[in-house]
């Protein structure tokens, strides 16, 4: 049986592509490894040099008082929900209906801990204080992703975030930053993360996402919040033996990137401004807040499919991979902007652009 299929089979084939750090390959981790002598000893089971100075690196960054590293953002943050619906006794917490907890986790936060979200905003914008203050019912903890993956990574003001931190001490509602793209969003903020992450009690950030580690995350705040964390985190299995694949690679990468995110954010407004350029195209949003943003195809998914690989196939340049439907006629990709961008030549994104404009015209 062939499952192969010729438009994913184009975007691997080419030499260079728009996004991305570069393909999710094992080398991946054979370059964090490069430096390390194999006789160094590992860490072991939460304890031990390579873990406990990362999650100390990551405290200090954050601005917090202590840090826990995981393996999974999803344990990270159902455990930090959990922590904060038991310290006040309530089982609801609020956030987006497109958050990650609520549509990619199979119900994990209601299965496992029985906490029950409450959905603020309309699923096409960010969270605003009048959905805060619009609230009718008693909550725990109020998460906050930012950005807003799923509708093109969009973010609120900083002053809105200074808004409703002011208005949950206020209330004594603990705020949560989903921040796997928090390092992504500070040169839009103009704010380093300690300042960003002054406004939580705590706060969670990926180290596959624009680092480009192998897996991973880490969960900041204050020590009796981290301490009671990492009793969580046995209880879900995610004191692996040893996590020091995982950490070498997230230390690596963070060190190579955490300098670069500006640049990201400024390629990011020029590949937008090339998709903006061409017929029956636009970007959400039309000027991006971060690194990623997506792309919408006023056509449907098989016809968009065609055009790509074409342009794959002659140029060898690739400019997604992933596309999928918003419905019958119009589809989408995301894109997030990494180190592969630059290496691409204004020459060579004109080209791409202008065949790409003269596709869509032509249907």
């Amino acid at each position: 049986m062939n499952n192969i299929n010729p438009f994913i089979e184009s975007f691997k084939n080419t030499n260079q592509q728009l996004a991305g750090n570069g393909f999710r390959n094992i080398q991946v981790l054979k370059d964090a490894l490069t430096d390390f002598n194999g006789s160094e000893e590992s860490d072991l089971y939460g304890a031990g040099n390579f873990i406990e100075d990362f999650q100390e690196k990551m405290a200090k960054f954050l601005g917090k008082e202590s840090a826990v590293f995981f393996p999974s953002g999803t344990m990270a943050q159902q455990i930090a929900l959990r922590i904060w619906c038991d310290q006040k006794g309530i089982n609801k917490v609020a956030y987006h209906p497109l958050s990650h907890l609520e549509i990619h986790e199979e119900d994990g936060l209601k299965k496992l801990h029985n906490i029950h979200p409450i959905l603020l905003a309309d699923k096409s914008r960010v969270i605003e204080l009048e959905d805060v203050l619009a609230m009718d019912e008693e909550i725990s903890c109020l998460l906050l992703e930012l950005p807003q993956r799923e509708i093109g990574g969009q973010l609120p003001s900083y002053e809105t975030l200074e808004s409703i931190s002011s208005y949950c001490r206020e209330k004594g509602i603990k705020l949560h930053l989903d921040g796997a793209r928090l390092m992504e969003i500070l040169p839009y903020y103009k704010k380093t993360a300690s300042e960003l992450c002054s406004l939580f009690d705590s706060v969670y950030m990926s180290f596959y996402k624009g680092i480009g580690a192998v897996a991973g995350a880490i969960l900041a705040g204050d020590r009796d919040f981290i301490a009671e964390s990492k009793v969580w985190k046995r209880r879900h299995g995610g004191d692996l033996i040893s996590l020091y694949p995982y950490i070498i690679s997230a230390n690596y990468y963070f060190d190579q990137r955490a300098n670069k995110m500006g640049q990201y954010y400024d390629d990011a407004v020029e590949l937008a401004k090339f998709f903006n350029s061409c017929h029956a195209i636009n970007t959400v949003p039309t000027i991006p807040v971060s690194n990623m943003f997506h792309v919408h195809f006023n056509a449907p998914l098989e016809k968009i499919k065609n055009i790509l690989q074409s342009i794959h196939e002659e140029t060898k340049i690739g400019i997604t991979g992933n596309l999928r439907p918003v419905n019958e006629e119009v589809s989408y990709c995301e894109i997030s902007i990494g180190d592969l961008y630059s290496t691409i030549s204004k020459e060579d994104l004109h080209s791409i652009f202008n065949k790409l404009n003269e596709e869509m015209k032509s249907l």
